[in-house]
């Protein structure tokens, strides 16, 4: 078994500990740190990404992968800047104003993180204009809106509004997703992507950025 499968398999299993030693191993070994990164790390990530999106493991195992998937990334981050690896993409995050849940989003920003994107996360009850703002200041292309209450989705509205307003238009795609959330009520607000679960969103904001 090749080293990058072992460090697929460990992230799978959550094991952190077994991740950074068989990365730094894989260093030693001279394999180049992009290579560690997509076919040991975001392996190991897809895949907890697919089993995830069928119900064959829940939250909790999502993130313990998660936790050593950041732990193998941490090492691997000097290197990757010395090869001059660019991140897909850039996308904001946050939960919508009024409305303070959070596991949703994260899972989602790790999902999205595991695909090789940057996540910048602005928290949660997050009025419209600051997803602007950290936009516009990061360049990025995708922002993220979350919502868990029937009474704070119509906030995402506010967004695109918003992102219409500025001179973001036709540069930024608007993803939306939550419990209250469906693919009608994006349609009806104009957001360019609802997904029902966080592996679905980070596999839609990967198209978008390519």
């Amino acid at each position: 078994m090749s080293i990058l499968n072992e460090i697929s398999e460990y992230i799978q299993k959550g094991r952190a500990v077994e991740v950074e030693t068989c990365v730094t191993k894989a260093l030693e070994d001279g394999i180049p740190a992009q290579q560690i990164l997509s076919e040991g790390l975001l392996d190991g990530m897809n895949v907890i990404g697919e089993k995830f999106k069928n119900n064959e493991v829940f939250v909790p195992e999502v993130l313990i992968a998660a936790r050593a998937m950041n732990k193998g990334t941490a090492l691997l981050k000097p290197y990757l800047a010395a090869e001059g690896v660019k991140e897909k993409g850039v996308a904001v995050i946050g939960t919508v104003k009024g409305d303070l849940h959070d596991i949703g989003k994260n899972l989602v920003k790790m999902m999205m993180e595991g695909r090789g994107i940057k996540v910048i996360d602005v928290g949660v009850d997050v009025p419209a204009q600051k997803f602007i703002d950290v936009a516009e200041e990061n360049d990025a292309q995708i922002i993220c809106c979350s919502a868990l209450l029937t009474t704070t989705m119509n906030e995402m509205k506010n967004v695109v509004d918003a992102v219409n307003a500025s001179g973001l238009k036709g540069k930024v795609k608007v993803m939306v997703g939550g419990a209250p959330v469906s693919q009608a009520f994006a349609d009806s607000i104009g957001a360019d992507c609802y997904t029902s679960d966080a592996a679905s969103a980070a596999e839609a904001a990967v198209s978008f950025l390519e």
